[in-house]
């Protein structure tokens, strides 16, 4: 038995008989192991770029076609473009097999379609708000729509607002008015010699700080809408792009044809023979480029965290203001400096803020020790009991 289990242990594999001789057994190819992923997809940089670019990437275009040189007041048009420019790609890609999402859906369309509403006034009176203002003090104000969500959260939803989350709130607000005081000192001092001009530019100002205030009520509307909405329809990312910009087509028509200017001298003004290609081709790449931000900031929650996006944001603002500096004729000033400082840091207290209440209520579960109760308490349990 001992000799039998040394033949069944240690077996040699001699190989093939060749005559007298035995042949060495031919080795296998082992393949070499590949690689789980590209570094380059699971990088926490390269989404978190991608994500940055795709931002200053729409607001650039957006104030170039709405307020670079031309008088462009086509806004309902544009839009239009960009939302048919956004279900061609997608529509295409889906055909491709590169993406997918849900076939169109009557019903699902008709309980949509409220929220499709809320999103023509929020992209509308955006591009109001950016044609009559810089991109600083747009970007700024934007953040004006945090507040107004929070405090709709707490009425719809039951949220809270924290001790740390109202100081951001109260940053928000310093950074506004900042902005705005440099904003009308910059008019009062370039254009203070003549009581006209000073006056134009300020009603400019003034047209502007209304449109960015319907813009952070419509914000707000739109996503508290979309999250009762969406919770309905059960929709992905691709299928709320889907909805929203296919839904939007036609209302936004029926506005440029009803509400716009089609004159050929109106034409004409808009799209000057100068630099008609490329506002032609701004339009088309900003309808691209909802794709790019929408699929950017996916990457960047999948490649790192909620939190890192939320921070990523929030620093977000920095590079989108001074692009406004850099590519137009936004003011550079302290006063306007400051006001892009304190905006930036109320976005990213705003995000620590909200990370810090995610680990509070992730870190409530069920008591591991007794609760104190009152004497009089525990004697009528211990009488229930016996």
């Amino acid at each position: 038995m001992a000799d039998d289990k040394k033949r069944d242990d240690f077996a040699i594999e001699m190989g093939e008989r060749n005559g007298d001789r035995f042949e060495a057994p031919k080795a296998t190819y082992r393949p070499a192991p590949q690689l789980a992923a590209s570094s380059l997809s699971h990088n926490p940089i390269v989404p978190i770029l991608a994500y940055c670019a795709s931002s200053i990437l729409m607001t650039v275009l957006n104030k170039y076609v709405l307020s670079g040189g031309s008088d462009f007041n086509l806004n309902f048009f544009l839009l239009c473009v960009q939302g048919v420019v956004c279900v061609t790609a997608i529509q295409t890609m889906k055909t491709l097999g590169v993406i997918s999402y849900r076939d169109f859906n009557v019903d699902e369309a008709r309980k949509w379609f409220p929220v499709s509403l809320l999103l023509v006034g929020m992209i509308y009176t955006g591009t109001k708000a950016i044609q009559y203002l810089s991109i600083p003090v747009y970007t700024i104000f934007k953040n004006l729509t945090i507040i107004i969500t929070a405090y709709g959260e707490v009425l719809w939803f039951g949220g809270s607002v924290t001790r740390l989350t109202l100081f951001s709130f109260g940053l928000i607000v310093l950074s506004s008015v900042v902005a705005a005081w440099a904003d009308i000192q910059h008019a009062l001092q370039n254009y203070g010699h003549s009581n006209t001009e000073a006056s134009a530019k300020i009603s400019t100002l003034n047209a502007g700080y209304m449109w960015m205030l319907m813009n952070c009520f419509c914000t707000s509307s739109y996503v508290l809408g979309m999250r009762k909405r969406i919770k309905l329809t059960n929709f992905k990312d691709f299928d709320t792009m889907f909805y929203n910009n296919l839904l939007t087509i036609p209302i936004l028509i029926v506005c440029s044809l009803v509400l716009e200017n089609w004159s050929a001298e109106n034409i004409s003004k808009n799209f000057p023979a100068d630099t008609r290609n490329n506002i032609i081709f701004a339009m088309v790449v900003t309808g691209l480029g909802t794709i790019f931000i929408s699929y950017a900031s996916a990457w960047c929650v999948r490649a790192t965290s909620a939190a890192t996006y939320s921070m990523a944001g929030a620093l977000n603002k920095i590079p989108i203001a001074v692009s406004g500096l850099i590519f137009f004729d936004a003011p550079v000033t302290v006063p306007s400096v400051s006001a892009i400082a304190i905006g930036s840091l109320s976005g990213i207290v705003y995000a620590i803020a909200k990370l810090k209440q995610s680990q509070q209520s992730k870190n409530v579960g069920l008591p591991t020790v007794a609760p104190l109760v009152s004497a009089s308490s525990q004697s009528a349990r211990d009488s229930m009991r016996s």
